[in-house]
């Protein structure tokens, strides 16, 4: 009988002992689990994994160590310089002389590329040339006496009496005004020229 009473006083003693050191919460394959309630009265942190057979608990969670990531290689190829911007057209302040006397422009002479462009209709009056146009192929033809010159809006190519001849800088028409480059068309019609830079002023004499 007493060996019987001793038997129970000692199962009760084992039960009650799981009940006061168990908790909610299923526990893994390893017996234990992370502990989700009422942590702080079973002594344990919230999240801290532990186990129930009386293994140790970690509060800590193992971190996977990410591989390196590969440095990205910088483009070695070394860029192209930029282009230099094209010259532009600007006011060049020229004073032109025919025979000694001042042509009036309308419209103010150019500079570009350091050739000087003045009004085609205004140069070609006061070197008394007739000027006459084929609007279709773009083209002009200015003629003096003997002399003929044919150019074309956009070539450098110009034509002096049917031979041809390559320019530095194309008539071009702006803000609805042609320009051409003045010393290639005084000479082309038979004329002299002078030009002095300090005074932008040029002297174009007439020939007979």
């Amino acid at each position: 009988m007493k060996k019987k009473m001793l038997c129970c006083t000692l199962a009760l003693l084992l039960v009650s002992g799981s009940v006061v050191s168990a908790h909610p919460g299923r526990t893994d394959a390893n017996g234990g689990h992370t502990c989700r309630t009422n942590c702080e009265r079973w002594g344990l942190s919230y999240g801290e994994y532990h186990y129930h057979n009386g293994g140790g608990s970690s509060s800590g969670s193992k971190s996977s160590s990410s591989a390196p990531k590969a440095k990205s290689s910088q483009n070695s190829t070394p860029k192209s310089a930029p282009k230099p911007a094209a010259p532009a057209y600007a006011k060049s302040g020229l004073k032109v002389y025919v025979n000694g006397g001042l042509v009036k422009f309308d419209s103010e002479p150019l500079v570009y590329n350091n050739i000087n462009l003045v009004p085609l209709r205004e140069i070609a009056e006061g070197m008394g040339a007739k000027v006459t146009w084929n609007r279709e192929a773009a083209s002009i033809g200015v003629q003096r006496g003997n002399h003929k010159i044919t150019l074309t809006i956009g070539s450098k190519t110009i034509y002096y009496n049917g031979k041809s001849e390559t320019v530095a800088v194309a008539p071009k028409v702006i803000d609805g005004v042609t320009y051409v480059p003045v010393q290639v068309f005084a000479r082309g019609l038979g004329a002299g020229i002078n030009y002095t830079d300090h005074d932008k002023i040029l002297r174009i004499a007439l020939k007979e």
